[in-house]
């Protein structure tokens, strides 16, 4: 017994620290302190190499060097370092997983709503929270907390109406909140193709992992756009099914 327990316990550390550093990899995926990371990787295996074999003034480089690294990512890469703790601050314990039907009568009602909007040459941004948490948006704008209607969704992107400037949030399979303040996707390539709504939408979409819709009052279509990708002018069929189709990914991860 006393053998067994001398390699368990290396063996459990060791997938222990495999899965610490792949949630790492994974919480720097996409930004520049990625490489940086690989590096200081890196040099750990070579201090542990140099340490295993005693190589007395190479491990001693290597242990100030390591030291001095850690501070600097941490000072040139503190952007990155915050944008990842803030995506991972909003990531909810509980997931947000809605029944079959309560997805179907989500994506009719919406549908609806956009197809009227269109009929009355009028714009709308909307997003339906997933696995993200959006109530840092939805205190930015008015509380609602009604079930989703199609008439609620065209009255709220009415021109006279106080909201419709911002964005509609669903929530829960409720809309939570409206004229929501979405971050505007910088750049100025961007400023010449898309408009405010569009540039919107896809602020979010970089931020969280938010279905957003919007409905263009200039070229009449609908669009939809999900982690910083487009799905341009869609029908009515084809939006109802991307967002049933987007909602679903929820219980399958």
């Amino acid at each position: 017994m006393h053998n067994i327990a001398l390699y368990w316990k290396p063996a459990v550390e060791i997938v222990i620290l495999w899965y610490l550093i792949y949630q790492i990899m994974l919480f720097f995926e996409g930004t520049r302190a990625l490489q940086a990371l690989k590096g200081i990787i890196i040099l750990l295996l070579a201090f542990l190499i140099f340490q295993r074999f005693d190589f007395v003034v190479l491990k001693w480089i290597f242990e100030k060097l390591f030291g001095i690294s850690v501070i600097a990512i941490l000072i040139i890469f503190h952007p990155e370092i915050r944008m990842g703790l803030a995506q991972l601050g909003k990531r909810q314990i509980f997931r947000n997983i809605l029944k079959e039907e309560d997805i179907i009568i989500l994506g009719r009602q919406v549908v609806e709503g956009c197809e009227n909007l269109i009929k009355n040459k009028l714009g709308a941004l909307i997003a339906i929270e997933k696995n993200d948490s959006l109530v840092a948006f939805i205190q930015s704008g008015e509380a609602i907390d009604s079930r989703v209607c199609a008439d609620l969704i065209e009255a709220i992107f009415t021109p006279n109406n106080p909201l419709h400037d911002g964005g509609l949030i669903i929530s829960r399979g409720r809309i939570a909140a409206a004229g929501c303040i979405f971050p505007l996707a910088l750049g100025q390539e961007l400023s010449r193709v898309f408009g405010t709504r569009h540039r919107a939408a896809l602020g979010l979409s970089e931020e969280t992992d938010a279905i957003i819709i919007v409905v263009s009052e200039e070229r009449h279509d609908i669009s939809v756009i999900h982690r910083g990708r487009f799905y341009k002018d869609l029908g009515p069929v084809q939006l109802e099914t991307k967002i049933k189709e987007l909602l679903k990914e929820n219980e399958n991860k």
